[in-house]
């Protein structure tokens, strides 16, 4: 065979061009080879890279990662010579984001805005740039200062909760959201106050988003108004203060000079006052308290509240309970140990303690299940309602109502408080809204009448629901009247007959009688026999009466509640 007849048959095009095979296995090569790095870790496209430029910037966007993962670490990371940080400590309260950590549980912080505030650029070169120093804005979700960007973050976060039907916690320190004078010279001229964001708020309270407030220093104007607007609020009793205007102010306008910020809205005057809801000794006793108050509530009131485990038996009888209410009416008892003997072990939180004292509410669990609870205190005016006792009851069936918490209420009550201060105090335009607030809420309501019931604001405590879910115990006793007085002025004219002609012995005489009388026919059975106290049960049984009904409420009426809730059928307004 000849040589040129071994080779393979050249086409047309000529000599030297490569076949469409060879053509298609060469370019094969090349996009492999250009798409997978070489052994030396470099893209192989067949051609010499060039060499990068100084101001290239990286594919990956390392360099911008990089600044915000540097601002980050400054912020989170405070430079403990600064002058605000060394402030802060020197007044004994705890940096922003030691807050954070001890409040919320572990990793759980997501931080939204985490790079804004006020940067200092180092220049490298081109449009090459590295932040050189970092203050974040003093605002950390919706705790800061105007001054901070306040608005605009807080704005945000109020809308977001809405959004995504999460709970708002506000820790208020130094706060007045209205900024101050330099905000003029800052902006070249005076603005109307604007209120932005009230109207999210408003909706908040309405929907049954939780918000919780602590104030952790100086609370000042809108600051002060936003932590006073929460459904639930605390003041950290070693820091915390809370005023429309600060000491200046007040005595430019009030001649009031002198007065410290304890003094002028230190817990002595809030937390007794009904302003703030509840005293605390320390910052971290008061993030204690939000996180128990929040244990009990929904996200949203279009949920129920959350159930827990509890090795507390729905049907321990305490036997304590039957001899608790002294039978000689005229001797007091503590109401406080009765609730927290029927409620699960542990779960009894009291709100609002320091102020309407006449008045007791919190919460609690039965058997896991969180409850509202209403109570009358007879230690205090024997338990008569006043107008800041009414206040706090009508404040509470709200709250319960807003957060579909079924409430227990603790009856004994011998009417509205009477007396010159009872009038000057407004007693009965705060009972007449007191008697507004159990005929507008909706929530399911269970009464037990441990002893009076008397008038109309007995009345109102233990009629307002139809039907009526209500026993009473042995010790109960209820009317239009009590007995002291009652006697006399119901036969004031046989009385003042016998006194006219046999003398005032004689009067005493009778009117012991009479008393007799009325006591034995006031015996609670002779009540029941009528129907007209649907059960009297024996005291150390009533946590498993209660329990029973809470069970029911949990199963079969709050989850028609809560779609009633969706639909708008129920609109419960807080504010």
């Amino acid at each position: 065979m000849k040589d040129d007849e071994s080779k393979p048959a050249q086409p047309a095009g000529g000599a030297d061009t490569p076949s469409q095979t060879d053509k298609a296995t060469s370019r094969a090569v090349q996009v492999s080879e250009h798409i997978s790095p070489s052994h030396d870790g470099k893209a192989n496209t067949g051609r010499r890279r060039r060499k990068a430029k100084d101001d290239e910037l990286p594919a990956d966007y390392s360099d911008l990662l990089g600044q915000m993962r540097t601002m980050r670490k400054m912020a989170n990371n405070p430079d403990t010579s600064k002058t605000g940080y060394i402030r802060q400590k020197e007044a004994g309260k705890l940096w922003v984001r030691e807050r954070i950590a001890l409040l919320l549980d572990k990793g759980s912080f997501k931080e939204v805005g985490s790079v804004a505030g006020h940067v200092k650029w180092k220049f490298l070169g081109g449009i090459r740039e590295e932040p050189e120093e970092f203050t974040a804005y003093n605002n950390l979700q919706g705790a800061g200062h105007q001054d901070g960007n306040l608005m605009a973050k807080t704005l945000y976060m109020e809308k977001m909760a809405i959004a995504l039907k999460l709970p708002m916690i506000k820790l208020v320190d130094g706060s007045s959201g209205g900024g101050s004078v330099s905000s003029i010279a800052a902006q070249q001229f005076s603005y109307v106050p604007p209120m932005q964001g009230f109207d999210t708020v408003i909706a908040q309270l309405n929907m049954g988003i939780p918000n919780l407030g602590a104030v952790l220093g100086p609370a000042i104007g809108l600051g002060a108004a936003r932590v006073v607007c929460c459904h639930f609020s605390v003041m950290a009793a070693d820091v915390g203060s809370l005023f429309n205007a600060g000491p200046k102010v007040v005595a430019g306008a009030t001649f009031e000079e002198g007065l410290s910020f304890t003094e002028l809205g230190g817990p002595g005057m809030h937390c007794t006052n009904g302003t703030i809801d509840n005293y605390a000794a320390t910052e971290i006793e008061a993030f204690e308290q939000i996180r128990t108050v929040l244990g009990y509530l929904p996200n949203c009131g279009t949920q129920v509240p959350p159930v827990v485990a509890s090795d507390d038996p729905f049907d321990r009888v305490s036997t304590e309970l039957r001899s608790i209410v002294p039978r000689r009416r005229e001797r007091m008892y503590d109401i406080r140990k009765i609730i927290s003997t029927v409620a699960d072990a542990g779960s009894w939180f009291e709100i609002g303690a320091l102020w309407g004292r006449t008045a007791i509410i919190g919460l609690a669990r039965l058997a896991g299940r969180p409850i509202g609870i209403v109570a009358n205190n007879a230690e205090v005016a024997t338990g008569a309602l006043d107008a800041s006792g009414s206040q706090k009851i009508t404040r509470h069936l709200k709250f319960c109502d807003i957060f579909n918490l079924p409430v227990l209420q603790f009856v004994d009550v011998p009417g509205y408080a009477i007396g010159t201060v009872a009038e000057r105090t407004a007693t009965m335009r705060w009972g007449v809204e007191l008697a507004k607030a159990y005929y507008s809420t909706t929530m399911p309501m269970f009464h037990v009448i441990v002893r009076k019931a008397y008038g109309v604001a007995g009345g109102i405590m233990v009629d307002c629901r139809e039907p009526r879910m209500r026993v009473g115990w042995p010790s109960g006793e209820w009317g239009s009247l009590p007995l002291e007085g009652g006697v006399e002025v119901g036969h004031s004219g046989e009385l003042r007959q016998i006194e006219k002609e046999s003398g005032l012995e004689a009067r005493q005489a009778r009117l012991a009688e009479l008393d007799t009388m009325y006591k034995r026919l006031m015996n609670p059975v002779r009540t029941a026999n009528h129907f007209s106290i649907e059960e009297l049960i024996d005291p150390a049984r009533t946590r498993e009466v209660v329990a029973e009904w809470c069970r029911i409420v949990y199963e079969a009426e709050l989850p028609e509640r809560v779609i009633k809730r969706v639909h708008g059928q129920i609109q419960p307004s807080y504010a």
